[in-house]
């Protein structure tokens, strides 16, 4: 099972290697990893997509728990959230072409944001689902390179418990 798993973390030099490790050291692959400042700087928030049966994460949700730097440990998979990823695809586009590839991308929301003589750069945002269709509808047009951020998920409802601006504090699972 696919898993995400948000961890607000303190800003400080080697806590991305510390959980990294944390999860290599266990023979799990990290499908995708994001972190960014959060609200507070002097917090981030890592967003981390891994795959695997529900025993093994609980038990590194729980060694994260237990790394100092860990603020808050949150697993979405239980939780009605968001998903979002960035991508930006460079399609080949002859001037003749350029329209088609404009119009296919508008159905997927996507924005031109870089255009050449024979290049066009899309950026669509959105689940993984609607990247990875936007991604095979326009590879017929000859896909010259594609860049993703990787997932970033935030729960619906109420400020998350445990969150640099919870009044109530820092929480650890």
């Amino acid at each position: 099972m696919r898993h995400t798993i948000s961890a607000v973390v303190q800003n400080a030099p080697g806590v991305l290697s510390h959980v990294a490790g944390l999860f290599s050291s266990r023979g799990f692959n990290i499908d995708s990893l994001t972190v960014g400042e959060t609200e507070a700087d002097d917090f981030s928030r890592m967003t981390i997509v891994a795959r695997g049966d529900e025993t093994t994460l609980e038990q590194i949700r729980k060694q994260l728990g237990k790394l100092i730097n860990v603020v808050k440990i949150h697993d979405f998979s239980s939780v009605d959230h968001v998903e979002r990823e960035l991508a930006l695809i460079k399609v080949h586009a002859p001037p003749n072409k350029k329209p088609e590839i404009i119009l296919l991308g508008e159905a997927f929301e996507a924005k031109v944001v870089d255009i050449t003589r024979q290049e066009l750069m899309l950026e669509v945002t959105g689940p993984e689902a609607k990247i990875v269709a936007c991604i095979d509808t326009l590879r017929p047009y000859g896909g010259k390179e594609v860049v993703r951020t990787g997932r970033i998920a935030m729960a619906r409802g109420p400020l998350m418990e445990g969150s640099p601006r919870d009044a109530g504090g820092p929480a650890k699972p």
